[in-house]
Parts: C-alpha cells; structure tokens; sequence
C-alpha cells in the first residue's frame, strides 16, 4: 500500500492510506504550461534571429536552463512534496508523514482523540475534499488539509475510533 507499510505494528492494519488532494497540483501544472509556452515561443523567435549561429545556442541553453530550473522548482517540487505526503488511519492510530528531503509525521492513537471535524468551502466541496480536524487529549486541534473525500474519511475515522473506545460507546 506504499510508504506506511514499513512502521506497522505486526497485526495492525490500514483502513485508509491518502495523499493530498489533485488540487495540489493545479498551480505546478499551469506553472508548466506557461512556462513551457513562453520557452517555446522564446525558442521561436531566437531561431528566426539573424544572429551568429553560437549566439543563437547560447541564448537557447540560456533558454533551456531557466526552463529547466523554474520547472524543477515549481513543478517537480511540488509533486515530489505531494508523493510524499501520506494520510493514514490504522485500526490503531492516524498517521501523518510528510517530507522529500528531511521527513517528519506524527502519530495520534485512536484512543487519544477526543473530536473529528471537518471543514470545507464552496470549492472544496465541488472538488469533494476538505480540512480534517483531530483533537485529542493532550495537544491543540490539528488540522489536516487537502484530504480527499474528506467527509468519507470523518466518517470513517469516527467510527473507528468508536470502535477502538468500546461498544458501550459506540454509535449504534
């Protein structure tokens, strides 16, 4: 199932294993559009210029770098960052694990949490993702953004925690 699987307990097991909502990649994706437009357009017009041929390469390697650097840093980032970002709900505890370079997470065990909300806006819900918010015992609520079908995944998160607590409090 991917990157969690390897910081299981031995009989524990994933409910639901999530990146980031699509979303996410809307702007790399536009960055990459336009700027391959505009390096293709510069291409064009330094092709069709009466330089000296050498002048011509060195402004289309000039070309080609800057390309290459705006779409590694704003577009290849962004998806490394998004592949690398994981949700997940065990029947034991919910992880969050995030990270390309230098990776960091926590872990909050079902037992430990007291509330589940979600949050989402008019576009959120077109796009059926949202905020997850989890509050337990010890910290401040944390949020959780961009998680996909982020009302299934309250749902389910409830129940499961409902069903770690015991029957005598769980939702019938």
């Amino acid at each position: 199932m991917g990157y969690p699987d390897n910081v299981l307990a031995g009989d524990e097991r994933i409910v639901l294993h999530r990146h980031p909502h699509w979303k996410r990649l809307i702007g790399p994706v536009f960055v990459l559009l336009l700027a391959t437009a505009v390096a293709g357009f510069g291409l064009g017009v330094v092709n069709h210029m009466t330089w000296d041929q050498t002048a011509k390469n060195i402004v289309m390697i000039v070309i080609g770098v800057i390309w290459l650097i705006l779409v590694g840093w704003l577009v290849a980032w962004p998806l490394f960052n998004w592949r690398s970002t994981h949700f997940v709900i065990t029947d034991r505890r919910v992880m969050f694990r995030h990270g390309v370079m230098t990776r960091s997470g926590i872990d909050i065990p079902l037992a430990r949490i007291n509330s589940v909300e979600f949050r989402h806006g008019l576009a959120d819900r077109v796009l059926r993702t949202g905020t997850l918010i989890i509050e337990s015992a010890s910290q401040d609520p944390l949020e959780f953004h961009d998680i996909p079908r982020v009302e299934q995944v309250h749902s389910l998160l409830y129940h499961e925690v409902f069903d770690t607590l015991g029957s005598e409090e769980s939702p019938s």
